[in-house]
């Protein structure tokens, strides 16, 4: 009898624990897209070895479902729009004055030469749903404490990675570092978050960096320099048909 009380409350407490990293994942989730919809503009600085590129982009998001995004500068990609529509993923090209539907085998090449992927920018996986996630201990990152939670992914769940380790602070649920591993669990990047700003009352981080370990000197820096949230949003924005005239 003990041994089945002792069994049960292992059980029970890995449970709870199991519980507990979901829910934080999934509040630090709705502080990034807001309880309806967000609206961001952002500067993106991709930098290489030899050479460092700038652009900046507008973008609206309702829900986990639709986002979509026009890039504002250089004048060479200006007008080009990123659109997600549930499971469908678009993509306007000025300079073709083309809409294509992207198929699945695309969604992992590097978007618009930056070190993320086209998955990455329309946020098709859900870390909260696709992932079994376990708080593994306590730590600081630059002077913020943090849960450290380890997401394993589901069997037949659609990502690309082994394993992700993230870092959420325990005050504003602000995500600060993810380490992402391949199958074989290689640390294969790092994103860290920094220059914490108040963004319509949230706190959130301004800066993201992204560095593949793999390519010495490459990195992808994000800096939003206008975030507010909860903000009625035209349904137009995620229509296929209207891409051409987001400005």
């Amino acid at each position: 009898m003990k041994k089945v009380l002792y069994v049960f409350l292992i059980l029970f407490s890995f449970s709870i624990k199991s519980q507990d990293a979901t829910s934080i994942l999934k509040k630090s989730e709705e502080n990034l897209r807001g309880i309806k919809s967000s609206y961001t503009e952002m500067s993106i600085t991709i930098v290489r070895p030899k050479w460092k590129k700038e652009m900046t982009m507008k973008g609206w998001s309702v829900g986990e479902d639709f986002f979509s995004s026009v890039v504002m500068t250089p004048i060479k990609e200006k007008g080009t729009v990123f659109l997600k529509r549930e499971n469908e993923v678009w993509n306007y090209v000025p300079s073709i004055e083309r809409t294509i539907k992207l198929p699945p085998s695309m969604m992992m090449q590097n978007w618009m030469g930056t070190d993320f992927t086209n998955d990455d920018l329309v946020q098709r996986s859900s870390i909260s749903d696709d992932y079994t996630n376990t708080i593994t201990g306590n730590e600081e990152i630059d002077g913020y404490d943090c849960w450290k939670i380890e997401l394993i992914p589901n069997e037949d769940a659609p990502v690309v990675w082994g394993k992700l380790v993230m870092w959420i602070d325990k005050t504003d649920y602000m995500q600060l570092k993810t380490e992402f591993y391949d199958e074989y669990e290689d640390m294969v990047s790092v994103m860290t978050s920094k220059q914490i700003k108040d963004f319509n009352g949230k706190k959130l981080p301004a800066v993201i960096e992204y560095v593949p370990l793999d390519k010495e000197g490459n990195k992808t820096i994000i800096e939003r320099l206008v975030w507010n949230f909860d903000i009625d949003i035209n349904q137009r924005y995620f229509l296929p048909s209207n891409m051409k005239n987001l400005r």
